[in-house]
């Protein structure tokens, strides 16, 4: 699955194109060191796959180059900042 990220500067979004639709992780910048991760959606029939996994951690690898701090607002994100310490380095 190839992953692309749309950056627009103040706002963003990381999405894969499939037969089944686009999944995407979309964020939007709070300052100039802190985004939040505001919203994902997968396709129903690509859910359970380990989909949006793949964008957040697209999403996770640009954070950290970019040198920002992430707001994890959306509930799937939210829950994987809490479950994952691979992640709490980049939370804000």
């Amino acid at each position: 699955m190839e992953i692309r990220h749309e950056d627009g500067g103040r706002q963003g979004r990381f999405a894969a194109d499939t037969e089944a639709g686009t999944a995407e992780l979309t964020w939007r910048r709070l300052d100039e060191t802190t985004v939040a991760f505001d919203h994902t959606f997968v396709p129903t029939a690509l859910r359970g796959q380990g989909v949006a996994a793949k964008l957040l951690d697209a999403a996770v690898a640009w954070a950290r180059e970019a040198g920002v701090k992430v707001v994890p607002q959306c509930s799937y994100v939210r829950a994987e900042f809490a479950r994952k310490a691979a992640y709490r380095d980049i939370a804000a």
